[in-house]
């Protein structure tokens, strides 16, 4: 199936003003919040189903049989609940616990990977989204001065495949089979996706992951390559 952006990025942002300015909002804080969801998905969507598992705001992990590609208490956050995801941001809104996600954020944020890349932060949301009892909270990612999008806003793959490759090459002391390219793409690419590119990533940048990708399962370094249905 061919990977159609803008038809994409409009069903994820149908998706996030139905799940958090629905019926439960106030209606006469319905326009604010409906503003205010607005303006966050122009600064930091499109609204995404899953990151890269590379992604800043998911690579506080170190599971590699099971790749962390959303925001959870396995790459660090604690207490988030009725979450949205962002290609670098995610909103999430607790009924409690606001602390302690403002908390768990702060540790991420300090994880030595996102040197020199990105930085990470969060703030309280001044609107009502999801329930007029919920606490929104924005967790944002900001990539450093010198990462430099492409034109079409997708990661460079100066920056998107040695991050990539940090993540994956230690695995081939604990591997014993490679994975193929149909099944790693969706982790690699972020989700939705098709074959070589997704809301995060170009055709480009794919096409070299997916060569790259190939070239070390072609070394054996993860064992011999995987076949059959997962």
């Amino acid at each position: 199936m061919t990977f159609r952006t803008n038809e994409t990025e409009e069903r994820g942002f149908h998706r996030a003003m139905g799940y958090l300015v629905g019926r439960s909002i106030d209606l006469e804080a319905r326009e604010h919040s409906t503003q205010v969801l607005q303006d966050i998905i122009d600064r930091y969507g499109p609204v995404i189903e899953c990151y890269p598992h590379w992604h800043p705001l998911v690579a506080d992990n170190t599971d590699s049989r099971s790749p962390v590609i959303t925001p959870s208490d396995r790459c660090g956050y604690n207490g988030l609940d009725h979450t949205i995801y962002l290609k670098d941001a995610f909103i999430t809104c607790p009924y409690a616990n606001v602390d302690d996600v403002l908390a768990s954020v702060e540790r991420v944020a300090q994880n030595r990977i996102l040197h020199g890349i990105a930085t990470i932060s969060a703030e309280k949301i001044d609107a009502q989204l999801y329930h007029p009892n919920a606490h929104p909270i924005l967790v944002k990612c900001v990539w450093s001065a010198d990462v430099i999008m492409n034109q079409d806003g997708t990661i460079p793959s100066s920056i998107a495949i040695p991050m990539l490759l940090e993540r994956e090459v230690p695995e081939w002391r604990n591997a014993e089979l490679a994975e193929t390219w149909k099944t790693m793409a969706p982790y690699f690419l972020g989700q939705p996706c098709g074959s070589r590119s997704s809301l995060f990533i170009n055709q480009e940048t794919g096409q070299a992951m997916k060569t790259i990708w190939n070239l070390l399962n072609e070394s054996g370094m993860y064992g011999p390559i995987k076949t059959g249905i997962r």
